[in-house]
């Protein structure tokens, strides 16, 4: 384990050439999981928090989004080793900044106080890679040696 890529067949493919997820050594004291920065995408690359209706138009959740992509880090995590609980770090990128406090509530129902969550930065950008999505999260978690 120097620097190994993680793949999952049965989440969302990225849409480049990178792994969901490397694992480093960082010598004796375990390793590291950089996740790359995951969204609501499903492998069918349908969005969760996405209702098309008849009419063309879109509802978009971000609640239902943050939930996801959550979810999807921890699975990503977890075929590294790991949980959200050894997250200790996470980027999130926001389209609008409106949906700081609804991404806030998702954030706050998975981690159960201020010390046990990773420290966090959020940003607002100018978009994502599908106009569906309002939120990408980018993680990095350490895996404790255990002895």
């Amino acid at each position: 384990m120097q620097n190994d890529p993680i793949l999952l067949p049965d989440r969302a493919a990225a849409l480049a050439r990178y792994p969901h997820a490397r694992v480093v050594a960082a010598g004796n004291d375990g390793a590291f999981v950089f996740v790359s920065g995951i969204s609501a995408r499903r492998p069918d690359n349908t969005h969760e928090g996405v209702t098309l209706h008849a009419d063309g138009s879109v509802d978009k959740d971000i609640r239902v989004q943050t939930r996801a992509v959550l979810t999807n880090i921890d699975v990503i995590l977890q075929a590294a080793g790991a949980t959200l609980a050894d997250v200790v770090d996470i980027t999130v990128f926001l389209v609008d900044m409106a949906d700081y406090a609804g991404m806030n509530e998702e954030w706050n129902a998975r981690f159960a106080d201020k010390a046990s969550a990773p420290a966090r930065t959020t940003v607002a950008v100018h978009q994502l890679p599908h106009p569906n999505l309002l939120v990408e999260m980018k993680a990095t978690a350490l895996i404790a040696r255990r002895p």
